[in-house]
């Protein structure tokens, strides 16, 4: 590894990833968040035998919340327990709901500067054992509107609160939320039956012996009635509800990045180059807007245009917030384009695994439909955002 003053190419080989299971009460719940992860790592390093597990460069895990049963550096965990070799390093951070995103960018970094040839990015989260995240320490006081004094705003207001701010801000409805949302559903339940989803799974075992293969999430008896049925959840006369929103489950990923001279002397193929990245960040109370900038400064970087997208990916933490994203970066949110095998609010959030699902999805979007460019986005608590730009190769 050598620095030459040239940003090298990374090319992603390949992204695997656990089922999403339901929090608590679901599959997954019973499974260490180390050892779902590992599995994965395991699996794609199997389907990758070219790549000398010694000759990892880095490990980096992206985990929304690195802290009780999650903590410790579980990096480092995850390393060990996939068999890589003690010389591996490993390391934990968290962008929020973003994390794995951040760890697949941070792995494209240090192969562009000549850091690394061959980095695992992995994003693991078992919400069944860290919960929402609300066990927090308190605020800072100029970050607790509820406190005396001058304050600078809440950071992590319940995120809820913030979509239907968004929402009386754009003048998103309640009919186009739950529109959007039943799309969500029937996509997911479709990519589910047809074994889109499939192509991206590696099994897991359940605490109780069962074997998991599919997402568990995505309900095929949702309609648009029944979703009109359910209440607010967050304000009273609010728009945002449970089945307008994603719910927050277990699950992990990761993926095989690689320095693109590295890969052609491995023999190895390539799904995608990376092309660009960025983030950004707005008002906490409209945490919801956070892709807009990342996807503008992402696509320019890349010289691209929304026009050039053939598969647009963007977290449905809350339709509330997809809606206003889609149409302030100029692309239609029931657009074809667009989450065409469902998202977040259909197949659920472990928020530190999502950015690399959804990096599945989209890679293997793009193989289905023969096309070129895609996009990932993601809005992220305290008011942040991503996007990623991505080429396809194979």
């Amino acid at each position: 590894m050598t620095t030459t003053g040239r940003l090298r190419e990374a090319v992603i080989v390949d992204v695997r990833r656990t089922p999403i299971g339901r929090a608590h009460r679901g599959s997954l719940a019973g499974v260490r968040p180390d050892d779902l992860a590992a599995g994965v790592v395991r699996a794609l390093l199997a389907e990758h035998p070219a790549v000398d597990p010694a000759e990892v460069d880095d490990v980096i895990v992206g985990c929304g919340f690195p802290w009780g049963e999650q903590g410790y550096n579980v990096g480092r965990s995850i390393a060990l327990l996939a068999g890589l070799p003690h010389s591996v390093p490993a390391q934990t951070l968290t962008r929020l709901c973003a994390s794995s995103l951040q760890a697949l960018r941070a792995a494209q970094h240090a192969i562009a500067v000549g850091e690394a040839d061959t980095v695992i990015a992995v994003g693991v989260e078992s919400v069944s054992r860290v919960g929402r995240g609300l066990d927090l320490a308190p605020p800072h006081p100029r970050l607790d509107p509820e406190a005396p004094g001058e304050t600078v705003g809440a950071v992590f207001m319940p995120m809820g609160l913030t979509a239907e701010l968004v929402a009386d801000d754009h003048g998103v409805t309640r009919a186009d939320m739950d529109a959007f949302a039943q799309r969500s559903q029937d996509r997911a339940v479709a990519a589910r039956a047809s074994g889109f989803s499939a192509r991206e799974i590696v099994p897991v075992t359940s605490a109780s012996g069962e074997v998991c293969t599919q997402d568990e999430s995505p309900r095929a008896g949702s309609t648009l009635e029944a979703l009109a049925a359910l209440p607010p959840i967050f304000r009273d006369g609010g728009r945002v509800t449970a089945g307008n929103s994603c719910p927050l489950n277990d699950g992990a990923a990761a993926a095989l990045v690689v320095e693109a001279g590295r890969a052609r002397d491995l023999g190895l193929v390539p799904r995608a180059r990376i092309l660009s990245s960025a983030v950004g960040a707005v008002d906490p109370s409209r945490m919801g807007l956070g892709p807009v900038e990342p996807i503008r400064v992402a696509l320019g970087r890349a010289g691209l245009s929304i026009d050039n997208v053939d598969v647009f990916e963007l977290n449905e933490a809350f339709a509330a917030q997809v809606l206003p994203v889609c149409r302030q970066v100029g692309i239609d949110p029931f657009d074809y384009r667009v989450n065409p095998y469902g998202g977040g609010i259909a197949l659920g959030h472990p928020f530190g695994m999502t950015g690399l699902r959804i990096m599945s999805t989209l890679l293997n979007g793009l193989a289905e439909r023969d096309a070129t460019i895609g996009i990932e986005s993601m809005c992220v608590g305290g008011g942040q955002g991503q996007a990623m730009v991505v080429e396809r190769l194979s």
